[in-house]
């Protein structure tokens, strides 16, 4: 039987506890693209350490678990460009948008919030939109 859906169950796990925490500990929402976007602008100057420790353990704990999980394949591509195109794409999505699936998708949906659902409905097909587009129409991927 196929087991590669229990990574994806393992890290929506992490990523809902991790939001749980967030929200117990600092009592705001945890969107990823608000606590990064607040650094880059300045208007979290008055939490800057809570977001500096939490971009800190994104970037702390992937390399971590290395020596756990070295066989997982992302089936990210390795053209760079796409790579590239792919970052500043969801980049300013997220602005448009007001958040980020972290915001909008894990803590919108959970406490039934109707921006929550829409925005998470909206980007669900952009993603898949986007995906036909450039594997089936533009064949990059």
């Amino acid at each position: 039987m196929p087991t590669d859906w229990i990574w994806g169950l393992v890290g929506g796990l992490m990523i809902g506890s991790a939001a749980g925490l967030y929200l117990l500990v600092n009592g705001r929402i945890m969107g990823a693209s608000g606590i990064l976007g607040g650094l880059v602008d300045g208007t979290g100057r008055d939490s800057m350490v809570e977001r500096l420790a939490f971009l800190f353990g994104v970037l702390a704990v992937p390399p971590l678990l290395v020596p756990l999980y070295r066989s997982v394949d992302t089936h990210i591509t390795s053209n760079p460009m796409v790579i590239v195109a792919a970052g500043l794409l969801v980049g300013i999505g997220t602005r448009l948008a007001n958040g980020c699936t972290s915001g909008h998708g894990v803590c919108g949906i959970s406490r039934l919030a109707p921006r929550g659902l829409a925005a998470t409905a909206f980007y669900l097909l952009g993603g898949a939109v986007t995906v036909y587009l450039f594997r089936h129409i533009l064949g990059v991927i």
